[in-house]
């Protein structure tokens, strides 16, 4: 099939099967142009020529996959770059130079501005940053795009042993980075070093407060907002003199904070959806948040007495729930906030997200109640390790449903979170 010639047409392409090895069908209209087929079916329109006379070396270009372009778009594209060639041009050539000279670094920075933060939330674009700033760049920086072997790949990962998320991570950042440089044409398709790099088993991280650790960390919050966590001095440091008495190292933090941390608590919503939220999404009168942007697209969710209550009780002082220092933009973080407090309830290493896992495993473990709020569609008992099941199904249910449909909050309260007013972890 190698050697095969015919005038190459959508039917004739659609109709290519993979072989055991590669082959190419040559196109009888424009000389060189032809269709590669790989084993595993990848379709490829290609270009042979010689740059200059019949004694010169023989170039291949890769146009473009079909798929992407068309069988026309493909073949006017070939005679483009034969009237380049005919002019004294090496398409081939001048593309395998600019691989030689295109470093990892350079490529990365590209990769970045061009892809990543054009399409990605700024979660992933603070994470891509500081995996390719932090372990990637520094390591293979350097290296040209084309001559990184698998086995550097392999050697950081392995480094990074101690930190297996991380090194698995870094991992897929990597062969993201090489997919892309394939099809921008920076490398051959095929060629991705991160590939078939056996990652390390990740341990889950999930943890689930009980009632006592809830009860903790809100009599932790309320003493933050209100007289302050205290904090130590280093009486063996010179400017231990300049400190206030012991009875007045208290460090008191922003209610907006504490609001912040109850809000994770009783919705169950990641970070960002509370941060970010914006009072025009804040739907009181019927109990319900309407997320114009989440980590799934556009999401609803319930909300329960207390919830409503604290969401009444803030200020409204812009657009966002919680802006930020400069009263413009949402607040970025509460992590200094967040240290105090569980440091003060003997909860150190606790994670924010920990909170989604917690307050899911209270909807895992009253599936009658999960049905009731999610009207009456099906809950299943899966395991503890995606616990944000019964939630998820109770906000997609919340946005089927009309106003009149939502279950009683005042059934939530008393049924959802019984033990919470027994601690009194939510009073504010």
């Amino acid at each position: 099939m190698l050697n095969e010639r015919q005038r190459l047409t959508k039917r004739i392409v659609d109709a290519a099967k993979p072989g055991a090895n590669r082959y190419t069908i040559w196109d009888a209209v424009v000389p060189g142009f032809g269709l590669r087929i790989t084993s595993t079916g990848t379709k490829t329109f290609t270009l042979r020529y010689r740059a200059r006379g019949r004694r010169a070396q023989k170039r291949y270009l890769s146009i473009g996959r079909y798929g992407v372009l068309t069988v026309e778009e493909a073949r006017d594209h070939a005679r483009k770059v034969l009237g380049a060639v005919a002019s004294g041009e090496d398409p081939a050539r001048e593309i395998a130079n600019h691989r030689e000279t295109s470093a990892l670094s350079e490529v990365a920075d590209d990769f970045m501005s061009a892809h990543v933060k054009l399409k990605r939330k700024d979660k992933t674009i603070a994470s891509y940053e500081h995996v390719l700033n932090r372990h990637i760049k520094p390591v293979l920086g350097a290296f040209p795009m084309h001559e990184l072997a698998r086995a550097e790949v392999y050697r950081l990962h392995a480094s990074l042993a101690a930190t297996p998320y991380m090194a698995n991570y870094v991992v897929t950042v990597l062969s993201s980075l090489y997919s892309w440089a394939g099809r921008r044409g920076l490398v051959t398709d095929d060629y991705n070093p991160a590939r078939r790099i056996e990652k390390f088993r990740e341990q889950p991280r999930e943890r689930f407060l009980n009632a006592e650790e809830f009860s903790r960390l809100g009599a932790a919050l309320r003493e933050a907002e209100t007289v302050g966590i205290p904090y130590d001095v280093d009486e063996t440091k010179a400017t231990a003199k300049h400190a206030p008495k012991p009875e007045n190292r208290r460090i008191v933090v922003a209610p907006d904070a504490t609001a912040a941390i109850r809000l994770l608590m009783l919705t169950g919503c990641r970070l960002r959806e509370v941060l970010n939220l914006r009072w025009q999404e804040v739907d009181l009168q019927r109990g319900l948040l309407l997320l114009a942007d989440s980590k799934t697209g556009r999401k609803t969710v319930v909300l329960s007495p207390q919830a409503s209550l604290l969401l009444a009780r803030l200020p409204r002082t812009g657009e966002s729930v919680f802006p930020g220092a400069d009263g413009t933009k949402p607040r970025s973080d509460i992590k200094r906030p967040w240290t105090l407090v569980t440091r003060r309830a003997g909860l150190v290493g606790l994670r924010i997200h920990d909170l989604r896992h917690s307050y899911a495993s209270v909807a895992a473990s009253a599936p009658a109640l999960a049905c009731r709020l999610s009207g009456g569609c099906s809950v299943t008992r899966s395991p503890l390790r995606r616990l944000d099941t019964p939630t998820s199904q109770m906000n997609r249910c919340a946005e089927r449903q009309t106003p009149s449909q939502h279950p009683s909050r005042a059934q939530w309260a008393m049924q959802m979170l019984p033990w919470s007013l027994k601690t009194g972890w939510l009073d504010t």
